[in-house]
């Protein structure tokens, strides 16, 4: 397949970022060296859906000689305790997705308790030093709101992949782009909509547009968040993932058309 978003262009990413010879850092370990190289990338991947296409790209990037964070949500159809440990045995971090605002439809002391039980039941498997939170964009709670009332350290964690991060290039595959058009929550604290600059916007659409930008070496610390289920060799699941980001991209401008007429 030639198509962008399948595992085998995933594979050409990883090639790219091996051969300009960056440094391939989990978020745990981003945030607790403290020199950091002269060349690297934060690679992290959200487990929103299919958690055996996390289980294949964690396989792919293992035989580049790389370790990303992965963050599984406490969902019966993610939370697959086999396919965690599988990704754990790799050598990849392993992190909680956390939503417990959302599913709390924004009780704190409600999402607090949820929260600590869910971090428990990870940990059951696998050691977790730092969280994420999952943004859902169409729900009107943002789950990192949590920690403007609790301290995530608290709980034995280090950092979280938003809050702990900032100045530094950041790119995702949210909406099926690697510019921002379609991203909602997915922003780093330092970022807002208009900052072109750090979110990349200006640079990169495709994932080819990304390899180019890794082969250049123009970037010298950049982070990455792939989603699995959005990567697949299969045309079925391919057409699968169009189809869902495409629903749920329309759902995201009619939200935003709605805020403007309202506001």
């Amino acid at each position: 397949m030639s198509f962008d978003f399948t595992l085998d262009k995933y594979r050409q990413l990883c090639e790219a970022i091996i051969n300009a010879q960056y440094t391939v850092l989990t978020v745990e370990a981003c945030l607790t060296r403290r020199n950091p190289p002269q060349k690297f990338i934060v690679l992290r991947h959200d487990v929103d859906r299919n958690p055996d296409r996390a289980l294949q790209m964690a396989i792919i990037e293992n035989r580049f000689g790389i370790k990303a964070s992965y963050y599984f949500r406490y969902d019966k159809k993610v939370f697959q305790p086999y396919i965690v440990s599988e990704i754990a045995k790799l050598g990849h971090e392993i992190g909680y997705h956390y939503e417990t605002l959302d599913r709390a439809k924004g009780n704190y002391d409600k999402a607090i308790q949820m929260f600590e039980h869910e971090l428990e039941e990870f940990r059951k498997i696998a050691e977790i030093k730092t969280i994420c939170m999952h943004g859902n964009p169409l729900t009107k709670w943002d789950n990192r709101d949590l920690w403007t009332k609790y301290d995530f350290k608290n709980f034995g964690l280090i950092g979280e992949a938003y809050l702990s991060f900032d100045n530094i290039t950041y790119l995702s595959d949210t909406g099926r782009t690697w510019g921002s058009k379609y991203k909602v929550k997915d922003w780093l604290p330092s970022i807002t909509s208009g900052d072109k600059e750090k979110s990349g916007d200006n640079v990169v659409d495709s994932t080819d547009d990304l390899v180019h930008l890794i082969d250049s070496g123009h970037l010298k610390s950049v982070y990455l968040l792939a989603h699995p289920e959005r990567w697949s060799n299969s045309l079925i699941g391919w057409i699968t993932s169009l189809m869902l980001d495409t629903g749920v991209n329309l759902a995201k401008q009619m939200l935003t058309l709605r805020k403007r007429r309202s506001g």
